[in-house]
């Protein structure tokens, strides 16, 4: 890595004379690698250029505040005016930082590489690490990590740094590129995000041209489908379209890592803002073709900063902090061979008897998850049961470790009673689980994991047959059954 030298105050002063001092930064600064190519290599050229086209850019109308950006990455003289319309939307907005993610073109990675100390240089000047947020995010159990590789060489990041720069007053950023791109990256990503960033005001920028190839009518025909999906605010379903080839965007990662980190920090609408490709920027047809697109992730007005998902059951708070301690204790006396912890319950609502669910989570990946559907014990009774089950039982996973259990977190859904469903305009995401049965097979999925994800209600019912083995559509069948439910959910998180 190269660390900044300023040679004494004689250089710094003709630096602060030539505009370029941007603020000395301690610490290792990434130094620029494509400029000159992508983008002018030249200070005041560039600094024209960029004014020019965030001059030039239209705003869009977005009736709420932004969170997230996606934006292109080609060189700027086809994809900078498509960019130019995505930073125009926050031009002299204060943020505590912007997360700006890339995909790798260039080495290889096994997780996302970020730069967490110093500074990142294009010719406009250094521009200062966001510490205390990066740091927050490396995670090198889930290949988060602080490391030059995947920085060296890369575009993706680089050529969006300059707009920033142009359009946020007191700029600090979280550089990141991403290698693998699969759908447990992305999750492992975004949770470190949503961790790093509780409290800040940031913005998230996902770096990603659309399709590559040879054909504009395919160009067309692919951009509208991966639009469309992106539109939908469904990553999961984003980055399984990804994987089948049915949608193309060289940073898929990244755009689903935003649009789940930005769901999470309160966003729940995706807005195009501009769309071309290369072919209609210069004009011609034929040879290669690239798709440019830009989007805004955004929380309508007046929308809440944290959705709250299922119902006010009348639970107290003494009552969930007893319930989440009876599941804790048992998790951690039957993972290490111990029988089943007796409890002394005295608040009636926890003798009544209710269905519910015990959740595990490790670093924000499901680790264990099992309940009974309907009351059939006291509820404190089947928190307890549940949460054996949970780590020693579930099928997907092996028994948990009694060395995990610190780094478990632990979540409850306690459920109402069932009611079929007959028309699914009746399904409310956010309030609604859902089970369907078709002969001997059933799928059920808890409220919060349709908020969780960003699905609507078709989404939500596709999945939900997924779960059950069954085909995404077979909830259209006369034979299916579809029943619905809520619950009161809350964590450990919450106390």
């Amino acid at each position: 890595m190269t660390e900044i030298s300023l040679g004494g105050g004689t250089l710094l002063f003709i630096l602060v004379i030539l505009g370029l001092a941007v603020g000395v930064v301690a610490g290792p600064v990434r130094k620029p690698a494509v400029a000159g190519q992508f983008y002018p290599g030249d200070p005041g050229t560039l600094r024209r250029m960029v004014k020019e086209l965030l001059e030039g850019a239209r705003k869009v109308p977005v009736n709420g505040q932004i969170v997230g950006l996606i934006a292109p990455h080609a060189g700027y003289p086809y994809s900078g005016p498509t960019a130019a319309v995505a930073y125009k939307q926050v031009m002299g907005k204060h943020y505590d930082a912007v997360i700006v993610i890339g995909p790798s073109h260039r080495e290889p990675l096994k997780g996302s590489s970020v730069w967490a100390e110093g500074g990142y240089e294009t010719p406009l000047g250094v521009v200062p690490i966001a510490e205390d947020i990066a740091e927050k995010m490396l995670s090198p159990e889930d290949n988060i990590v602080f490391s030059e590789r995947g920085h060296r060489y890369e575009h993706s990041v680089e050529v969006q740094i300059p707009f920033l720069q142009e359009a946020i007053p007191d700029l600090r950023v979280v550089p990141v590129v991403m290698g693998e791109q699969n759908l447990r990256a992305c999750r492992n990503l975004a949770d470190a995000i949503v961790r790093a960033c509780d409290g800040k005001n940031v913005l998230l920028v996902a770096s990603s041209d659309l399709y590559h190839g040879y054909s504009y009518e395919e160009c067309v025909r692919t951009d509208e489908r991966t639009l469309k999906a992106i539109l939908r605010f469904d990553p999961v379903g984003f980055v399984e379209g990804l994987l089948r080839g049915e949608y193309q965007a060289c940073g898929g990662g990244p755009i689903a890592v935003v649009l789940m980190a930005a769901e999470k920090l309160g966003a729940d609408k995706v807005k195009l803002l501009a769309h071309t490709n290369s072919n209609d920027v210069t004009g011609e047809r034929g040879g290669y073709v690239v798709g440019y697109s830009a989007l805004a992730i955004y929380r309508a007005e007046g929308g809440e900063i944290r959705r709250k998902v299922g119902v006010d059951l009348g639970l107290s708070e003494e009552d969930k902090k007893t319930l989440l301690a009876i599941a804790r204790r048992t998790v951690e006396q039957v993972t290490k061979g111990e029988p089943l912890p007796s409890f002394e319950v005295t608040s009636k609502r926890l003798l009544e008897k209710w269905g519910a669910f015990v959740t595990l989570k490790k670093h924000g990946e499901l680790r264990g998850c099992i309940g009974y559907i309907e009351g059939i014990k006291p509820l404190w009774e089947t928190v307890r049961d549940m949460a054996r089950a949970a780590a020693l039982e579930d099928p997907r996973f092996p028994p948990v470790r009694p060395e995990e259990v610190p780094e478990l977190e632990i979540e409850i859904s306690v459920l109402t009673p069932l009611r079929k469903i007959k028309d699914i305009d009746e399904i409310v995401i956010g309030r609604d689980g859902l089970i369907i049965r078709k002969g001997w097979r059933q799928g059920l999925l808890l409220p919060q994991v349709a908020t969780e994800y960003g699905w609507d209600v078709r989404t939500f019912l596709e999945h939900t047959c997924l779960k059950a083995g069954l085909p995404r559509n077979a909830w259209k069948d006369p034979d299916a059954e579809i029943w619905a439910f809520s619950a009161e959910v809350f964590s450990e998180g919450e106390f």
